[in-house]
């Protein structure tokens, strides 16, 4: 049935979908983070005095490594031999930083939750090097952009996320440096 949940048996109880007589295939995820922090803790990384050290650097490994090991932190995930993992981090504007993490395999199941997991503890991980200097630091925006392998492939459109979180906020002119507007 089209729909289903893969994960759930027909008792309804999680079970670990069976892939073993798929074929494998080319898979490859492109997943993202932003992380909002205050201007002056943005200013501390740029200028590469955190206390902990270089945030960018050990952010873009602890994705890194977290993706390799998304099968043991996600109960029902597969272990999958990954080809490639890439962890590109930039900065957003005056108050964010946006981690861009994509996952490669040539396997039987897709990779996107070791995109998704690469992307999220990459931005832990900035929180964890920031939160002596910036306890407010907000995670937002963990979403799957690009999809491909397998039966589907799926792309995000420049819609999703409108009207939610930081990246919405600031295609309306609502970001954390704009000014509130008076109503009538």
């Amino acid at each position: 049935m089209a729909g289903a949940l893969t994960h759930l048996d027909p008792l309804g109880r999680a079970r670990m979908v069976d892939v073993s007589s798929k074929r494998p295939s080319h898979r490859k995820a492109v997943a993202c983070a932003v992380v909002r922090m205050r201007p002056a803790t943005q200013k501390l990384i740029r200028e590469g005095r955190v206390p902990k050290g270089d945030v960018l650097a050990v952010a873009r490994l602890a994705g890194i490594q977290a993706a390799k090991r998304t099968w043991d932190l996600v109960p029902l995930c597969h272990q999958v031999r990954l080809g490639v993992v890439a962890v590109e981090i930039e900065f957003a504007g005056r108050d964010g930083v946006r981690i861009t993490a994509t996952a490669r395999a040539e396997d039987r199941t897709g990779v996107e939750m070791e995109a998704l997991t690469a992307a999220a503890v990459a931005g832990l991980t900035i929180y964890d090097m920031c939160k002596a200097v910036d306890r407010g630091m907000i995670l937002e925006e963990v979403r799957l952009l690009v999809k491909t392998g397998g039966k589907s492939d799926f792309r995000a459109t420049p819609a999703v996320g409108e009207g939610r979180g930081a990246q919405g906020r600031e295609a309306r002119g609502e970001g954390r440096g704009a000014r509130k507007r008076r109503t009538p």
